[in-house]
């Protein structure tokens, strides 16, 4: 069965977001990273270095709350709505079927694939536009 957890997208903010959602949920962080982190072939321009390119906190046994900043290399800032679905998927093809199914109609941004951080990763804005974003992840499997 997959795992749905928001997806949360801010203009610069999200880690001041985040610490704040920690002083409330409490835990602790299951990831920080910054788009400085990523190989020099994935960067983005130098002022979005610092910002979040994904965070993520656990606030509950099954929901991982996760996030991160617009880099200013994609373009206008968000407006309006910043919510993602993010949905975990059992397996590889589990992960196909759900991101071919859902982005129907609608418009990729980043077609499935192996990234550098280690996932099989996708995300696409279905035909009524709703942003969303398929993952597996072998390592997190049981």
């Amino acid at each position: 069965m997959a795992a749905l957890n928001p997806y949360l997208t801010f203009n610069g903010n999200a880690e001041e977001v985040f610490d704040f959602y920690k002083s409330v949920f409490g835990g602790e962080y299951a990831m920080v990273m910054r788009y400085k982190d990523a190989p020099k072939e994935h960067q983005m321009g130098e002022s979005d270095g610092e910002k979040i390119m994904h965070m993520a906190l656990p606030v509950g046994q099954h929901t991982i709350l996760m996030g991160s900043d617009w880099p200013e290399s994609y373009g206008k800032p968000i407006e309006g709505t910043n919510v993602s679905i993010s949905i975990s998927a059992d397996s590889k093809e589990h992960a196909d079927k759900l991101f071919n199914g859902l982005s129907a109609n609608g418009q990729v941004m980043m077609p499935m694939d192996n990234t550098f951080w280690g996932s099989y990763f996708g995300m696409f804005k279905d035909k009524f536009g709703i942003h969303w974003m398929v993952g597996y992840d072998e390592q997190n499997q049981n």
